[in-house]
């Protein structure tokens, strides 16, 4: 049966206090709205409608996409009232209500929902909590069958000692809903036209009202303050660190572990204390990650070793390579085969062959570094004039001296030598020494400098 979708995310978000809409604060580095429609998408419907309201143009701006339809909610006047603006647009057999501001809701719970709905049956998913304040309450007969949804603030106390509560995530057939959202009305406590009022009219019509239930109760919780906000992204990245942890890596301490993105891992991978992975990030057999690292779009290869307080964005270390402690490889950095960079080293857009080292305090920007080349510490690559970038080239097995300034464009040939200090402005032949430094005066006798007394 085909699917429409319909996220709702007009909402202002008030006790966030921010200027920045509700549904776009983030979960694990992305807006909630984005995991909802992420969630949707694997869904594969055949639309996503996306009711927006407060921030709408920001909304629209930051999420849009051409698989998305964006529908303007001008005033917000409850669910119902949100649904029904984008009801011109819905034309497949199922419509399934989401909630931009619940962003852990899994797929596979709204597989089993959907399941359940037919022309005679819609079905709503439900969550059972010891404290349910807040929840529309879930209201059966004596044998169980589902009679009606009673808001929090309309429920006598008898209707709020009920335990089951509505998530608002509801499937119902496509050509029902036009029908019952135009017979809503808004005489209520809020005055607002409440989207639950159909499951009563269901009922009414002689529909069945089919339930189901997350296996989890936090997919449902949404997100009304930072509070709320901070409890959903630590529930996302204690199932993210059992989800890996299953796959054969070993994360010393699972509460101390971000993952903002996607990942892919090999087996035997080993990550400590307070790493953050960001972006689009695989990481193969055997890669070991030290504490406090930051790792984005960024690829490690077998055996690869990340020590602490190293930064990766944008970059590739090969089998056997390690960088780090404090290492900084920018986006084009990559490490060959058992290549090393060592402390307060920095590389971007540079390629180290295998075996090549860099041990410590070296830029290395726009280069091409061959094998088994060493480049000895404080050296820098000057590779920009202040309007244009250029290249620097080193063959295989150079070895360049401590303090070198390589000022690009400069070729380097195989197994060629820099002395200690030099400054290189040309080109070195392979295998000859390049000395680039003025020649060392001793003056006799010298009297240092004294303070002026005063």
């Amino acid at each position: 049966m085909s699917l429409d979708i319909v996220i709702l995310a007009a909402g202002q978000g008030t006790r966030m206090r921010s200027a920045l809409p509700k549904v776009l604060h983030p979960v694990a580095g992305k807006a909630m709205l984005g995991h909802v429609i992420d969630t949707a998408r694997n869904l594969e419907p055949k639309g996503i409608h996306v009711v927006i309201g407060h921030g709408a143009e920001t909304v629209r701006e930051r999420l849009a996409s051409d698989d998305l339809n964006f529908v303007l909610q001008a005033e917000q006047l409850g669910t119902g009232h949100a649904v029904a603006q984008a009801l011109p647009q819905l034309t497949a057999e199922r419509v399934l209500i989401l909630y931009g501001d619940v962003p852990l809701i899994e797929v596979e719970t709204l597989q089993r929902l959907l399941e359940k709905v037919k022309d005679d049956q819609l079905a709503l998913l439900t969550v059972k909590l010891d404290d349910p304040t807040g929840y529309g309450r879930i209201v059966r007969d004596a044998a169980g069958v589902v009679k009606a949804i009673v808001e929090h603030k309309d429920a006598t106390p008898e209707q709020r000692a009920i335990q089951e509560g509505n998530t608002g995530i509801l499937a119902v057939p496509g050509k029902r809903l036009a029908d019952w959202l135009g017979r809503l009305s808004n005489n209520n406590a809020q005055g607002e036209y409440y989207l639950t009022d159909v499951i009563a009219m269901a009922v009414a019509d002689g529909l069945v009202v089919a339930t189901e239930q997350p296996h989890d109760a936090m997919e449902v919780q949404g997100a009304n303050d930072r509070i709320q906000l901070s409890e959903l992204e630590r529930h996302f990245q204690k199932r993210a660190a059992r989800r890996l942890m299953t796959q054969g890596v070993t994360l010393l301490d699972p509460a101390r572990f971000d993952l903002r993105g996607e990942v892919s891992v090999g087996r035997d991978v080993l990550i400590d204390v307070n790493v953050i992975l960001e972006g689009r990030v695989v990481i193969e057999d055997g890669v070991q990650i030290g504490p406090n690292c930051v790792i984005k779009d960024s690829t490690l290869r077998r055996g690869a070793v990340v020590k602490a307080n190293s930064h990766l964005e944008g970059a590739e270390l090969g089998e056997g390579a390690d960088c780090g402690p404090f290492a900084r490889l920018r986006p084009g950095a990559v490490l060959g085969a058992k290549a090393h960079v060592g402390n307060f080293v920095e590389l971007k857009n540079a390629v180290m062959g295998e075996g090549a080292k860099a041990g410590h305090l070296a830029y290395l920007g726009d280069a091409e570094i061959g094998a088994r080349t060493n480049i000895g510490a404080g050296t820098i690559t000057c590779n920009y004039d202040g309007a244009n970038k250029f290249r620097t080239v080193m063959g295989e097995d150079v070895f360049i001296g401590s303090n070198s300034s390589l000022v690009a464009p400069v070729h380097l040939g195989d197994g060629a030598t820099t002395g200690a200090g030099s400054t290189i402005t040309q080109d070195v032949p392979a295998a000859a020494l390049a000395v680039g430094r003025a020649k060392q005066r001793n003056i006799e006798d010298w009297k240092r400098p004294e303070k002026i007394k005063k």
